[in-house]
């Protein structure tokens, strides 16, 4: 599996949720539901603020 796992932290509610690099798949808040990442063609748009790199491959 080519890709990264992410910590973001929701602008809304200032949760902290990983997220796959490469999500096809609409990614959701667990706790406020906004929308975290949207599938790009490849890698997903992350609309929010990535902390950090949580696992490389």
């Amino acid at each position: 599996m080519a890709g990264n796992f992410y910590s973001v932290r929701c602008s809304d509610c200032e949760n902290e949720q990983t997220v796959f690099g490469k999500a096809s798949t609409e990614v959701a808040c667990a706790v406020c539901g906004t929308t975290l990442a949207r599938p790009a063609g490849g890698k997903a748009e992350i609309d929010h603020e990535i902390l950090e790199t949580v696992e490389s491959r």
